[in-house]
């Protein structure tokens, strides 16, 4: 299979020509475009060449070996050409040349995904071509949940890499929930130091608790440098903060946000839900608070809020919750619940931001005309927020890369399943049966991995790890077309996994320890992934 048969996710069109490009230390480059670019290409040659260490210079003028320029097209186009003489990059914009430099990337040894490849004297060798490509999707995203397990910083930006290496272009951060809250607030250093930790975790989805303090937050300046990192690599960080349900840690640290009465505390479990927080003016300026430093800390355009699986039974039942709500000319819990998520939606429009929400805020009304939704919920809530908003697709069954991946005995215990490469491979973003203009409201879509059951980084690559590459494929190209095809160009990108050290789960089955043994994450029973999309369409019609 030749370097350009071999591209993953697959380009709109690849053909390869005769000849190789040599890229050395010494070659002169012409940039133009935004800082962005410039920076993304130095940073992008520099880790390339740094065994040679020397400086790379750029021209302004004159004749050049490689051409990096500007040109029309959606974000994310480009066009790579390679000759003997020249490699020529034209995108439209700086994710345009990410793609692109991807792909450079891969159309050179696989040693090169190495931390510190060590490139042969002459230098590194591209066969000559031409690749012009486009994204079928503008969203192509991923969502990790940094709460129930805390990932380092070091994980998460190395989670960007892994992200870039497939043209993936989102990185969703759930950051707050019922087990922790996970970044800094200078305003409300409460949030950090009492919501960041709980006393202990569960072992295992059955097992006890351990008993020992678990807890960790990034600093506003880790998550700005997270941001800036991704931004280097062509990907947008997407800030989530939860409310106004899965609030237990907001409530710990501030026990006036919550029921009176009730008790605050950071849980212990590996799954809650059910709980809220009062939907005031009060609580809102506290949010507002909270909000703003994180878009001054990420220059996120989009802010999540979450809006899922609340619990408002009390809300008519507290004093100063029903006076907010007649207030707000809202008769039921749900119409608040709406008005509480538009409210804070407004605040982040003032400031140039776009508020997206779980599919029960748009039941609830909490959207606004511009908001972005994510239907979790199956293809009912999925087919209902298209027909009047953007619509990102983030459904269970085939995106929730936290459960199985087989029925296979051996199967490390998850969540549920089986969702294997060929569901997700399957998968149709924009259904053939939804209307024109339902299917014109997809934006893209992206895969999630909920933490409960996912303590450590090793798990959570065997999790992501080939089905990602999948996914990548069918945001980039719109679908895979010939299984086979794919499956024999997955086969050789693995290689390029080896390389970065990425402990993805083989095709044929776990390895022996990422399977769940005879302990506490050894596979109990078959999955039951028919009963759960069920269930998941019988409840989507329920804030």
């Amino acid at each position: 299979m030749d370097a350009y048969a071999a591209l993953l996710p697959r380009p709109v069109k690849a053909r390869p020509t005769s000849g190789f490009f040599q890229l050395t230390p010494d070659i002169p480059v012409t940039l133009s475009g935004s800082g962005t670019t410039h920076a993304m290409v130095g940073s992008f040659l520099a880790e390339l060449l740094r065994p040679y260490d020397n400086a790379i210079p750029v021209n302004t003028t004159g004749s050049t070996e490689v051409v990096i320029t500007d040109s029309e097209g959606d974000p994310g186009t480009y066009t790579l050409r390679v000759t003997p003489e020249r490699l020529e990059i034209r995108a439209g914009d700086s994710e345009g040349v990410a793609g692109a430099l991807t792909t450079v990337r891969q159309l050179l040894p696989d040693s090169i995904w190495r931390r510190a490849a060590a490139p042969p004297a002459e230098g590194w060798r591209a066969p000559c071509g031409v690749v012009e490509d486009r994204p079928a999707y503008g969203w192509r995203g991923a969502m990790l949940d940094v709460v129930r397990h805390f990932f380092p910083k070091r994980t998460v930006l190395r989670y960007v890499d892994l992200l870039a290496a497939h043209r993936f272009n989102r990185l969703h951060l759930h950051l707050t929930d019922d087990q922790g809250w996970r970044v800094q607030s200078l305003r409300h250093p409460e949030l950090h130091t009492t919501g960041s930790w709980r006393p202990s975790t569960r072992l295992g989805p059955d097992g006890p608790d351990d008993g020992t303090p678990y807890g960790g937050y990034y600093t506003l300046d880790d998550l700005a440098e997270i941001a800036s990192y991704a931004r280097l690599r062509g990907i947008t960080v997407v800030p989530e903060i939860n409310v106004p349900g899965h609030t237990s840690a907001l409530r710990a640290a501030a026990p006036g946000l919550g029921r009176p009465g009730e008790p605050q505390a950071v849980l212990d479990t590996v799954w809650a839900g059910g709980t809220s927080i009062a939907p005031t003016a009060a609580t809102e300026d506290y949010l507002h608070d909270v909000l703003e430093e994180i878009i001054e800390a990420t220059g996120a355009p989009y802010v999540h809020l979450g809006g899922d699986e609340c619990s408002m039974d009390w809300w008519s039942e507290d004093p100063e919750v029903a006076a907010a709500m007649a207030a707000a000319g809202c008769t039921e819990p749900q119409q608040m619940h709406g008005h509480f998520l538009r409210s804070l939606g407004r605040f982040l429009a003032e400031r140039g931001v776009r508020m997206i929400v779980w599919d029960e805020g748009h039941l609830t009304g909490g959207v606004l005309d511009d908001s972005i939704v994510m239907a979790w919920r199956g293809e009912e809530a999925s087919a209902r927020a298209a027909a009047t908003h953007d619509l990102v697709r983030s459904p269970l069954f085939p995106t929730y890369f936290n459960f199985d991946q087989s029925d296979l005995e051996e199967e490390r215990r998850s969540e549920g399943g089986p969702i294997t490469l060929e569901d997700v491979a399957a998968f149709t973003p924009a259904p053939d049966s939804w209307s024109p203009e339902q299917r014109d409201r997809v934006i893209g879509g992206q895969f999630q991995i909920w933490t409960e059951w996912v303590p450590s980084e090793r798990h959570l690559d065997y999790l992501a790890f080939p089905r990602a590459c999948a996914l990548a494929e069918v945001l980039w190209s719109g679908a895979v077309d010939d299984m086979a095809e794919f499956r024999a160009r997955l086969g050789r990108h693995l290689r390029r996994l080896d390389a970065m050290g990425v402990d993805y789960r083989p095709l044929d089955g776990p390895l022996p320890w990422q399977s769940g043994g005879t302990g506490v994450w050894r596979r109990s029973s078959p999955g039951r992934i028919k009963e759960t999309r069920a269930w998941l369409e019988s409840i989507s019609g329920r804030p």
